[in-house]
């Protein structure tokens, strides 16, 4: 028997190898080769020490085979496939994830009032390494503890960077249900623009019109502090519930509860992205 666990052993060393070979060669070329136990590290699994442990017990495998060498080099493509005491898991050099945001949640890592969005995420989100000095994924742009819908979140810098610069702002959509009956009237108001106390210039709805009685379809191009509650109020109405269902291109997907992630692909990071 000894001998025959030796021969399964060696079997299965043999297949190990065969496979770390052709998962280099296979993504050779543009793909960069990084050490399991630093693949792990970069993707929020606890410190180099740690996930150098959970390869040495077994406990890791990538693309179904279980390895147990934490320098084994593993060609690092994005959307690789791996498991971590059995939480299925893929590679993403950088984190970009949609969460459908939920009502009574504070887009805070250090929430005041009400739970942090950040604890709905699953930890390894969280604890993604980075340069600056907040670890994890980052919300782009703000939604209010009571406004519900997309919210994205990223650890690309360039990205954050973007997205937050005035020139590059893109249109986002929400769904406005106020405490009275809209006219017609304050609609064009709204498109015509307003003036919040705190800035003279008139801020204007890039579109805007009735869903129902009480109900607004708003598109804002630009961002500011509680800005639709601010111009709703500026007309003479009050909202009531506020939901963003688009950031530029981007829609929330009806098949994503409440509550609920998921990661985004390159073509709906580029449609985010897209002014029309």
């Amino acid at each position: 028997t000894l001998h025959h666990h030796k021969q399964e052993s060696n079997e299965c060393e043999s297949r190990t190898a065969e496979f770390l070979m052709s998962n280099s060669l296979l993504q050779s070329g543009t793909m960069k080769t990084l050490a399991l136990a630093d693949l792990l590290f970069t993707q929020g699994f606890g410190t180099r020490r740690i996930c150098a442990g959970l390869v040495q017990q077994g406990l890791v495998s990538v693309a179904g085979q279980s390895i147990t060498d934490a320098s084994a080099p593993i060609a690092a493509a994005d959307g690789l496939a791996f498991s971590v005491q059995g939480q299925q898991w893929r590679y993403y050099e950088y984190a970009t994830v949609i969460l459908h945001k939920p009502a009574g949640y504070e887009c805070s890592q250090k929430p005041s009032a009400w739970p942090s969005i950040y604890s709905l995420l699953p930890m390894p989100l969280r604890m993604r390494p980075s340069k600056g000095k907040q670890m994890g994924v980052q919300a782009i742009g703000r939604l209010d503890q009571d406004t519900t819908g997309l919210l994205v979140l990223t650890d690309n810098g360039q990205l954050l960077h973007r997205m937050a610069a005035p020139k590059h702002h893109v249109p986002k959509v929400y769904q406005v249900q106020c405490k009275h009956a809209m006219t017609s009237a304050q609609v064009d108001q709204l498109l015509a623009g307003v003036v919040l106390d705190d800035d003279p210039k008139p801020v204007r709805a890039s579109a805007c019109s009735l869903s129902g009685e009480r109900r607004l379809d708003l598109t804002l191009a630009q961002g500011k502090y509680h800005q639709v509650k601010r111009m709703v109020a500026a007309v003479g109405n009050r909202v009531e519930a506020l939901h963003r269902s688009q950031i530029g291109q981007l829609h929330l997907p009806s098949d994503l509860p409440a509550g609920q992630w998921r990661w985004l692909t390159a073509e709906e990071i580029t449609a985010m992205q897209q002014k029309q």
